[in-house]
């Protein structure tokens, strides 16, 4: 299991090494790898906050913008069984499976 950082508007996922007992982490949803890592817990967020700080200066200095852009579109795997109900659900609903995939998206959100 993975946890997650949050500050301003950004996420950080976070792991840790058993091997070089140290937490570590990255900033997600940037056109970047930007890492951060510390000793402790206090030390973890310290750093991902301190980088965050960063990026966003690096981003200000460049004029790079500062999170990914998205099309509105991605693919979705499922198992085949799974894509076959979902489909004869939207049918049933009379949607298109895109319609009825948005619509569980943003129920889940709600919900969530």
């Amino acid at each position: 299991m993975t946890d997650k950082l949050r500050y301003k508007e950004f996420i950080g996922s976070v792991h840790f090494s058993s091997e070089d007992e140290v937490f570590y982490g990255r900033i997600e949803g940037i056109n970047d790898l930007v890492t951060f890592e510390g000793s402790t817990v206090n030390r973890l967020i310290k750093a991902f906050r301190e980088a965050v700080e960063d990026y966003l200066n690096l981003c200000t200095e460049t004029g790079k913008e500062v999170f990914k852009s998205f099309k509105g579109s991605f693919n979705v795997r499922l198992n085949p069984e799974l894509h076959s109900k979902a489909f004869e659900h939207a049918i049933i609903e009379g949607k298109t499976l895109n319609q009825f995939v948005k619509e569980a998206i943003e129920q889940k959100l709600k919900t969530g």
